[in-house]
């Protein structure tokens, strides 16, 4: 019999990756949109788990704080309500995997090959980081009461179906596309995860007690955003310009990713290069649904 697994934030990003995935034939995905499981509203969360119960939740609902959000008040407030109101139930699942970010180090400060043991040194400043840093406290103490509560720290996570407008390798492959010069603020370091390369991990995590409560989910190298762009340069075969407004490097958002490999031997990252081609042609196939206006202005 599969293993019986709810997922929340499925319209989303990463949730549309996870339902095309291999891990939507392992596992029977049980996926509510908002309008179906209100994760705000405490008595119908509490009303759709009354008679259910899940193997495990894989948490990647949110309400966004990016630049092309919609609205971004009271994103505190949201992201913890949903997050308390899915523990509430904690006698209705058996494990709960947070889809959690490198934010939770603070992203106001340098994250420079950020390690676990790290992760409370800093209170991020701003409300997303400070969000992360709360719920990342709370899996800790539910942890520690022998609950089965897995955090994963994402930096940089990439692929089909992100934000075009706004996330800067699918940015940059349709500004390529369209002749146009690829453009960035300044120049930073990441650990860019493929969204592919997240399902064995998530996998793992379904299948598998952990040893922490902490897991940095990134690859074993980091890129800058003008190495990555001169990749995406390199495979359009176009002679493009590479324009960055400010010199120097802006802050690193980088993780460190001994400890998942320590427990999840064996596990492999694509290369960069192989993942941007692949999204390339992915976007070269749907040319006609980018609006290429929306190239022209950076947000």
């Amino acid at each position: 019999m599969k293993k019986k697994i709810l997922l929340t934030g499925s319209g989303g990003f990463i949730g549309r990756n996870i339902k095309e995935s291999y891990l939507a034939e392992k596992y029977e995905i049980i996926s509510p949109r908002s309008f179906e499981l209100d994760l705000l509203d405490s008595d119908a969360v509490s009303e759709y788990f009354k008679d259910k119960y899940f193997d495990a939740i894989w948490h990647a609902g949110c309400k966004p704080g990016h630049r092309n959000a919609k609205d971004t008040s009271a994103l505190f407030y949201s992201n913890v309500r949903m997050f308390e109101n899915l523990v509430r139930q904690n006698a209705h699942f058996k494990k709960f995997i947070n889809f959690g970010s490198g934010a939770i180090y603070d992203m106001c400060s340098d994250i420079t090959d950020a390690n676990e043991n790290n992760i409370y040194k800093k209170i991020g400043k701003d409300e997303h980081s400070f969000c992360k840093y709360v719920v990342g406290k709370r899996i800790d103490a539910l942890f520690k009461e022998g609950k089965k509560f897995v955090d994963m720290n994402i930096f940089g996570i990439f692929g089909k179906y992100e934000d075009w407008e706004i996330r800067f390798l699918s940015n940059a492959i349709c500004k390529a596309i369209y002749d146009l010069p690829i453009t960035l603020r300044q120049n930073r370091r990441f650990s860019y995860l493929d969204v592919n390369d997240l399902m064995p991990v998530l996998e793992f995590f379904t299948e598998n007690d952990t040893k922490y409560s902490h897991y940095n989910v990134c690859p074993d190298v980091s890129t800058s955003l003008i190495e990555a762009a001169r990749i995406v340069k390199k495979i359009s075969g176009k002679d493009i310009p590479i324009i960055a407004a400010q010199e120097g490097f802006g802050y690193d958002y980088t993780g460190d990713n001994a400890r998942l490999h320590e427990e999840f031997s064996g596990l492999k990252f694509t290369p960069l290069e192989k993942s941007l081609e692949n999204l390339y042609k992915y976007y070269e196939n749907i040319k006609n649904n980018i609006d290429v206006k929306l190239l022209m202005e950076d947000k």
